[in-house]
């Protein structure tokens, strides 16, 4: 019997990492959020993002993956970059 893999989520939408990279949303829907870590601050044992690029993405298998891109944006931290892919991933799905 297969494991069955589980992802962190944040609001019900899957966040899959890799590296510098993180992903939010299901690559079954119409849309996904792609967010980039361009640069961190070290504070203290941590690091943290201080700067990260949000990018709304179709997931249309068919399309360049630069006419894939819908939106981008830049924020200051993790937190505000995943909340504007939210909301933009949110009405996306919504009006599609």
């Amino acid at each position: 019997m297969a494991e069955k893999s589980t992802f962190f989520s944040y609001k019900g939408k899957p966040l899959v990492r890799c590296g510098d990279v993180i992903y939010y949303g299901d690559m079954k829907d119409k849309f996904v959020v792609k967010l980039e870590i361009k640069s961190k601050q070290n504070s203290g044992d941590l690091e943290i993002a201080d700067k990260v690029f949000v990018k709304l993405m179709s997931t249309d298998p068919d399309i360049s993956q630069r006419k894939a891109i819908i939106k981008t944006g830049e924020k200051p931290n993790l937190f505000l970059a995943l909340d504007l892919g939210c909301v933009w991933l949110q009405k996306s799905l919504k009006n599609s």
